[in-house]
């Protein structure tokens, strides 16, 4: 494809990877707790758990040591557990001086010039009874999501306010998981795009992180996606003044690497995994 390059990209001819990370979100409360849905004023949007922190915490580390290349702007889901998995990985990312035994957020130095965050609605969950029990889902179709609340909930200094999301609302409630598949497929594409001289980490839910992988692997489908588990994609860039072509996105994720596990495809398989996104 042929687009044009943002104003402050080099104008040189030139060729570039961009390297993309497609994580899914930590441990939710409601899998270890199956009650906390019955007293919850937003059964919808459930938290992480402590163990949920630690492991993003923890993931964000293994990011910053095993990616050899730096991530430069992240993309998060509005549900809670995405906000909270993003907040804990982009510390981990931007962490200064931080020790072999610390496992979370709490009372690290960051770095906020390393990166920027943003919050992206097509990033968010399938918004379908296959991801959301019909009894869970808010009645008059409204999640309520408050954007500023959730910038506030990520660390200082890291939000990019300038940057407009590619989807300006959420998708309609009751979305097919065809359709669920091919936003993800397509805010992926989108994203990398907007954004081509740019490392990219993607944080959204377990079929977003499946999509990144069966969408460009061919004919593989992907039936375990673990918490925090990660994708990740690469292509090549070749700029020509002030436009780019980019190639096709390579899947660098083997089966049962990252907590991401897969098979080759079946012709009737077009159901969404099981647990809970």
């Amino acid at each position: 494809m042929d687009a044009p390059l943002p104003e402050n990209n080099t104008t040189n001819d030139s060729i570039h990877l961009q390297n993309v990370v497609v994580m899914r979100h930590g441990d939710r409360i409601d899998s270890l707790e199956p009650l906390w849905v019955t007293t919850a004023s937003r059964p919808w949007d459930p938290p992480l758990v402590e163990a949920g922190r630690i492991r993003a915490f923890c993931t964000g580390r293994k990011l910053k040591t095993d990616l050899g290349f730096p991530i430069h702007r992240v993309f998060v889901s509005p549900f809670l557990r995405c906000i909270q998995t993003a907040s804990e990985v982009v510390s981990a990312l931007c962490a200064v001086g931080d020790g072999p035994d610390v496992v979370s957020s709490r009372g690290v130095t960051i770095d906020s010039s390393k990166l920027k965050v943003s919050i992206e609605y097509g990033l968010c969950e399938m918004l379908n009874r296959e991801a959301i029990r019909s009894d869970c889902a808010p009645k008059d179709g409204n999640f309520g999501f408050n954007i500023s609340e959730l910038e506030a909930m990520l660390p200082t200094g890291t939000v990019d306010h300038a940057v407009k999301p590619v989807y300006e609302e959420l998708p309609q409630w009751e979305e097919t998981v065809m359709g669920a598949r091919t936003r993800y497929e397509q805010i992926i594409k989108a994203l990398t795009d907007k954004y081509p001289l740019e490392n990219l980490l993607l944080v959204t839910h377990g079929e977003g992180v499946g999509v990144s992988v069966s969408a460009f692997l061919k004919d593989i489908s992907v039936y375990e996606v673990e918490y925090c588990a990660y994708s990740q994609l690469r292509r090549s860039l070749v700029h020509e003044k002030k436009s780019f072509t980019a190639g096709e996105f390579e899947v660098l994720t083997h089966n049962g690497q990252s907590g991401i596990s897969y098979c080759c495809a079946s012709p009737t398989a077009t159901g969404a995994m099981h647990d809970e996104m």
